[in-house]
């Protein structure tokens, strides 16, 4: 933040217009983060000030008892207006932060000079490389695919789909007494209970087809479809996201970030099965080369940002990103004007969002 503590001025700029996410309660220790940055919370901390108006995704991990590793991390979307206050409680019980009713914000706006102290300022040498994998995320789009209660969470929670602590219900399930020997791994699996995810936690990602192909399809037809899944693509597109393709763009960043910084594993498995229909979609990409152009640049970010060691181990399993990137950039090498257009025209994205600060985020050096 050297730039902003040489520039009086933007900083003074940002206190006043950015937004501030307040919060309460959080214990010492804590792993408390907004965007790509993330602290351990000392004594004195209260938030975050200085937050480019917005979406923003806060997310925090208990800290372990006894030096061991934080918990499980949780977050939730926020979209942030000018000179907004938003507060946060910790919730001991969860292990997370949940929001306060919007009139304390607005009663904690008159006394925000006095929080001042208790504020970091927002991670401005972060926010390009924020704006690069969510631009396509607007409020409506986080607002349709987060879970009912708002909460991301690592872990999803869990409940067994039918009782099974009592013999007789074990009996009814034609599963064995607890006590009952297992012979083998196979069997021990057969014998967990069936879990189902808690009402109101998933992530209300797209469903996507299991079938490429439609109802009653000749055997050439199942064949062209299994090869072409521009009609998987087209209904997911007729289902979710009729007459604005571009959602699926919001979507697949939204697992992205959702994985990556949420540490969602089953965000990953829906961006891979997302990512494998668009780009073995070849039909499609004729009809809407927007949605792949501006797929081609959510890409270079988001390959941009995997881990190089996690890298490693996702192109060890069936290599799926080598085998479908390779498919994908057989029919798009007819669009490299265009691609050098969208390359050109990047560098603003930051500065169509947040035109305030000028072309680009200030520098950290």
């Amino acid at each position: 933040m050297a730039a902003l503590r040489s520039d009086p001025e933007l900083a003074r700029q940002l206190f006043f217009e950015g937004a501030a996410v307040v919060v309460l309660d959080v214990p010492e220790g804590t792993e408390f983060g907004i965007d790509y940055s993330s602290w351990a919370v000392g004594p004195r901390f209260r938030g975050v000030k200085m937050v480019p108006p917005g979406l923003h995704f806060v997310h925090c991990s208990a800290a372990g008892a006894g030096g061991r590793d934080a918990g499980p991390r949780s977050g939730r979307f926020l979209s942030l207006r000018r000179r907004e206050v938003r507060v946060l409680r910790w919730d001991p019980a969860g292990e997370a932060v949940r929001p306060e009713p919007p009139e304390q914000g607005e009663a904690l706006r008159d006394s925000l000079r006095e929080l001042d102290p208790f504020l970091g300022p927002y991670p401005y040498e972060t926010l390009k490389k924020w704006v690069s994998l969510s631009n396509f995320i607007s409020e409506a789009a986080a607002e349709e695919l987060q879970p009912e209660n708002g909460q991301i969470c690592a872990f999803a929670e869990v409940l067994p789909e039918a009782a099974g602590r009592h013999t007789r219900d074990r009996a009814g399930q034609r599963r064995p007494p607890l006590g009952a020997e297992c012979r083998s791994y196979a069997e021990g699996l057969a014998r967990l209970p069936r879990m189902r995810p808690l009402a109101g936690t998933q992530i209300r990602f797209s469903e996507l087809p299991r079938q490429a192909f439609p109802d009653g399809a000749t055997p050439e037809e199942i064949t062209r479809h299994s090869m072409d899944l521009s009609y998987a693509l087209q209904r997911v597109m007729e289902q979710r996201y009729p007459g604005r393709p571009l959602g699926l763009l919001a979507e697949l960043q939204f697992a992205f970030i959702c994985f990556l910084i949420g540490n969602v594993y089953d965000a990953f498995e829906h961006w891979k099965r997302l990512l494998n229909i668009l780009c073995r979609s070849e039909e499609a990409m004729g009809k809407y080369q927007d949605l792949y152009i501006n797929l081609i640049s959510v890409l270079y970010h988001q390959l941009n940002e995997i881990p190089a060691d996690f890298f490693v181990d996702i192109v060890s399993q069936d290599n799926f990103l080598t085998s479908t990137l390779q498919i994908f950039s057989i029919p798009v090498q007819d669009w490299t004007a265009q691609l050098c257009l969208q390359h050109t025209q990047s560098s603003a994205v930051s500065s169509q969002q947040y035109p305030e600060y000028g072309s680009q985020p200030p520098s950290s050096s």
